[in-house]
């Protein structure tokens, strides 16, 4: 296109014609009523829940540690990207904001919430939630009946991830924390009564897996950007550095002083974990059966916790009710994950290759845990302390936290600690990044995701006609 000189812009009209390329994948956001998002959002009864930051009297951010808080995160970044389109006709994805963190939160403080006709279950309860708003984006928009719901995304964040979706919207690409596939825990694995799924009918739920990795995928968890360990660069210390052979802090279950009182509590995972190699004692003074100085395994909670997961070569990666954060912690601290958690996928885990960079334990072998790391030599141990240092913020939400520090410094001269240091970090794909790269490499190279591209630009049918 031909333009005039600048100093004759004023005296010439301009005629051109420009084209747009936009970025794809394209992914449309539905406009949902208030009742899925902001009334949830505004009728929260603790201000920490569900979010992943508020602000002070002096409008500053403060971050939370709320590991929900990435449903928030994921749809802030979707909603600034240039990967958005207000064109539903041109989305190569459709994604329905639906805050199920928001809604659990609440129910178990608002008494309304729990309805008999839902078995007063949370997870029935969020599963009719959900159906309702597959109803309206079903009856209000044209864009469903087009695929099947095959091109729309759903965000399920809490404990158990998608073991509660409703039906009606299984086809399409679930977005969660909880990766089970139920090859192995084929029933509900929480130890709350009221998120078990177990009881909700076949004819509300059906009878599928709680995750498919031919069509879903594991997000993080959130983690809040703590300036003093980013500034430490924990995820970069050297193998020279890591003494602890092993480590794992958290609740270890009815054995130990504050544990959850129930044996279903991580599956029994963790209680055998800390029968085997528990490095303080339990309720009557017993260590694990194979507890070694350089392996700790504890319920004590402790201040310096990112500090000992830096310190530290392997890191375990085990269950709660549901997920936990212990991925997310072991990456970024740069601590080798031992995942133990049988048929139950890690985020990304049907995308990236989890051997170059974490290591597998079967619950059976938990008793030879240290057998196995010990037989890991130098050679692979860096080789590995390796891949998790340059893939680490895959695992980090940057992108939401740069949104905010931008905002942050058009109302502030004095920059925030936690701002200048994410502002510092290497322009490296974080966990927004990722998705979008996921979503652009199943727009051509997934077989139902080809069908659809090629509808759109050469006219074809409707691929549910051709779908055998």
């Amino acid at each position: 296109m031909s333009l005039p000189d600048l100093q004759n812009l004023s005296h010439i009209p301009i005629n051109g014609n420009t084209v747009v390329k936009k970025r794809r994948p394209l992914i449309y956001v539905y406009d949902l009523p208030a009742e899925f998002d902001s009334h949830l959002l505004e009728g929260r009864h603790y201000k920490l829940e569900c979010v992943n930051r508020i602000y002070d009297d002096k409008n500053r951010t403060i971050w939370t540690r709320q590991l929900y808080g990435a449903q928030i995160a994921l749809y802030e970044s979707i909603l600034a990207s240039p990967h958005r389109t207000l064109n539903g006709d041109e989305a190569d994805y459709f994604y329905v904001p639906v805050l199920d963190s928001c809604l659990i939160t609440r129910s178990d403080d608002a008494p309304h919430l729990l309805m008999p006709e839902d078995l007063r279950l949370r997870s029935y309860h969020t599963l009719e939630y959900y159906r309702t708003a597959y109803d309206h984006i079903a009856q209000q928009y044209p864009y469903w009946n087009r695929t099947s719901g095959r091109d729309h995304i759903w965000f399920f964040s809490w404990d158990e991830g998608a073991c509660y979706a409703p039906k009606e919207i299984w086809n399409s690409m679930m977005l969660v924390h909880w990766g089970n596939t139920n090859t192995k825990h084929e029933k509900s694995t929480t130890a709350y009564w009221a998120d078990n799924w177990d009881d909700i009918p076949l004819d509300r739920r059906g009878n599928h897996p709680c995750f498919d990795p031919r069509k879903d995928l594991v997000l993080p968890a959130w983690k809040d950007p703590d300036p003093g360990a980013i500034w430490l660069k924990l995820w970069a210390r050297p193998r020279s550095n890591r003494t602890t052979l092993f480590y794992f802090n958290g609740n270890l279950g009815p054995a130990y002083e504050q544990g959850r009182p129930e044996d279903t509590y991580s599956m029994g995972i963790r209680q055998k974990l800390a029968a085997e190699f528990g490095s303080t004692p339990d309720k009557q003074g017993k260590l694990g059966r194979q507890h070694i100085a350089n392996v700790t395994v504890t319920h004590l909670r402790t201040e310096k916790y990112y500090e000992e997961l830096a310190s530290s070569i392997f890191c375990g990666v085990l269950p709660g009710d549901g997920w936990s954060g212990r991925m997310e912690d072991s990456m970024l601290q740069g601590c080798i994950p031992v995942i133990i958690q049988d048929g139950i996928f890690l985020p990304y885990e049907n995308v990236l290759n989890y051997n170059s960079f974490a290591v597998r334990i079967q619950e059976d072998d938990i008793p030879n845990l240290i057998t196995v790391l010990r037989g890991m030599n130098e050679t692979q141990i860096e080789f590995m302390l390796g891949n998790v240092r340059q893939i680490w913020q895959r695992f980090f939400y940057r992108d939401t936290m740069l949104l905010e520090a931008e905002r942050q410094k058009r109302l502030f001269t004095e920059e925030a600690p936690w701002s200048v240091e994410v502002s510092k970090l290497e322009d490296n794909d974080d966990v927004f990044a990722t998705f979008i790269q996921v979503l652009h490499y199943k727009l051509y190279n997934d077989p139902w995701r080809q069908g659809v591209v090629q509808e759109k630009e050469t006219g074809l049918p409707d691929i549910c006609s051709r779908a055998s």
